[in-house]
């Protein structure tokens, strides 16, 4: 099944900078087992899988793996899928509430410009 992903540069205000982080915006149906094996196909430090809230009221469910295992929340991760699900839906501002396994998070995003890479992939 092909699954939409991007991968950002986050921290950084140049393209090919920062701290890049893949965002698989499509994860729902994949299994723990399968998001690990993707994670390390990226090979990146973190990979998050985006699912559909348990909360109708929140804008969506995290995962967070590093190529070893799955992380309970990440900084770097949570701002980046917060970005993407932003330029995503085309909101240029505004306030989300993001469920990860540590709770839930409330992310203000304001996005400039647009990812720096995008892409799809069948997994």
């Amino acid at each position: 099944m092909p699954r939409r992903y991007v991968i950002l540069d986050v921290f950084t205000e140049r393209p090919l900078g920062g701290n890049p982080l893949a965002v698989v915006l499509d994860a729902q149906g994949l299994d723990d087992a399968q998001m690990q094996h993707i994670t390390r196909e990226f090979n990146l430090s973190e990979t998050v899988f985006v699912l559909p809230p348990k909360d109708p009221n929140h804008r969506a469910r995290l995962r967070i793996f590093t190529c070893a295992h799955e992380l309970p929340f990440a900084g770097h991760p949570t701002v980046g899928a917060a970005v993407a699900l932003a330029l995503e839906n085309r909101l240029s501002s505004g306030v989300m509430l993001l469920e990860e396994t540590v709770g839930t998070l409330r992310c203000e995003v304001a996005t400039q410009g647009q990812a720096s890479r995008k892409g799809s992939a069948t997994f």
